[in-house]
């Protein structure tokens, strides 16, 4: 199985720490977000990682190159101006090829055991759900007992940026500007969509406050 890693936003939130650097290249104790993601995938065996981006893109391939120092082999899909997220995926298809593939945000951290991942054979896409931080506290999906994504429930959950997604999902889509929630919100609605309830560590890190408290708690936790 392949994946990508988002790495394309511009990270507005984040300024002016993002002005020159990019946010997936933001340090955690001291190593780069998004290497924590590269070394997870190495770990369960996915060697093959697509990293989309656009806002400071040669940073990232300078700092990562072609992935060899993590054993993995690295291709870049830029955008030069962010696409967006379905946009951005669109545009990497064919670097991802007609299996089901990983898609993880590049601005997330979590202690997700990647390898479930593996497991999934989604109809259109497999989400993994959280509980919601303070920041989203009217969630974004509910789901079923039996695994399935809705958009409406008694109670709704956060989608995590951490999926399994399909091609099929994209079907008939132009490489455009695109946002992922409408692709999504629609699939729940054909019930194509399956998805999880993770209760461990996931930190959506969009501002200098989450990502200095989050340096601080990995800094701090027992090697």
């Amino acid at each position: 199985m392949k994946a990508m890693i988002l790495c394309a936003g511009r990270g507005e939130r984040m300024r002016p720490l993002t002005d020159r650097t990019p946010k997936p290249l933001l340090p955690v104790a001291g190593k780069p977000l998004v290497q924590y993601h590269i070394e997870k995938l190495a770990a369960v065996g996915v060697t093959e990682i697509v990293i989309n981006h656009a806002w400071l893109g040669e940073r990232l391939e300078d700092v990562l190159g072609d992935g060899r120092q993590w054993g993995v082999s690295i291709q870049y899909s830029a955008e030069g101006e962010a696409l967006e997220t379905a946009g951005g995926i669109i545009k990497a298809l064919p670097l991802l090829g007609r299996e089901p593939f990983i898609v993880i945000n590049g601005d997330v951290w979590t202690d997700y055991p990647f390898s479930r991942l593996l497991e999934v054979s989604p109809e259109r896409a497999h989400l993994v759900l959280v509980e919601n931080p303070d920041h989203n506290a009217a969630g974004d999906f509910a789901l079923t007992e039996g695994g399935r994504v809705l958009n409406e429930g008694t109670e709704k959950f956060t989608f995590s940026g951490v999926s399994v997604m399909t091609s099929q999902l994209f079907s008939g889509l132009n490489r455009r500007k695109l946002a992922l929630a409408p692709l999504l919100r629609e699939a729940v609605d054909q019930q194509q969509l399956t998805g999880e309830l993770f209760r461990g560590e996931w930190v959506d890190v969009g501002t200098p406050e989450r990502l200095a408290s989050l340096d601080e708690s990995v800094r701090n936790r027992p090697s």
